[in-house]
């Protein structure tokens, strides 16, 4: 643990989960934006987007504690019910992800995971035509942007509930230890 500003603190977020975290945002914005104008760029960010998902996953089986997949996944009731007092601004602070938040990394791993399948499936002569795989593919897209926006609704609600700055934690990889 470390003090700043007299307030402890604890590493929650390893440099991988932080490094992979923000490498995704920046290339899913790319690769969102360029969809239709850079085909090239385009499928370089989404191949690097499916080895960091691969990665990712690999990390959450073998990581750090708070990266691990047995440290952040409940069952429906419980988020459910933390998403019930969330709104209520009654929920209980988690040091690593909370329900909500665990369910929302599945959530996003399973969409960029289909983007990104998809994605490949156009690169073969099999289905390099096929338009219900690229009609998935960007579905699947939108559907990862709304995911994000709800992500972002949440970092934004827990740091209002909580009085932290989640989004500062994912840059520094430290949240407040009480």
């Amino acid at each position: 643990m470390a003090r700043t500003e007299g307030i402890r603190t604890e590493q929650v977020w390893d440099p991988l989960v932080r490094i992979i975290h923000w490498s995704l945002v920046v290339l899913f914005t790319f690769a969102y934006l360029t969809g239709d104008e850079l085909e090239e760029p385009h499928e370089i960010a989404g191949y690097i987007i499916a080895a960091l998902v691969v990665f990712r996953i690999v990390w959450r089986l073998i990581g750090s504690r708070h990266a691990r997949f047995s440290d952040f996944i409940y069952s429906p009731s419980k988020v459910f019910a933390f998403l019930r007092d969330s709104l209520k601004f009654r929920a209980p602070r988690y040091l690593g992800h909370n329900p909500a938040g665990g369910a929302m990394v599945i959530a996003l791993l399973v969409a960029i995971s289909l983007i990104c399948a998809t994605g490949i499936m156009m690169e073969f002569d099999t289905w390099a035509r096929s338009e219900w795989v690229e009609e998935v593919h960007e579905v699947a897209a939108n559907a990862t942007l709304f995911l994000i926006a709800l992500h972002i609704a949440g970092v934004i609600l827990a740091s209002m509930e909580h009085r932290e700055n989640l989004a500062r934690s994912m840059v520094t990889g430290r949240k407040r230890a009480e």
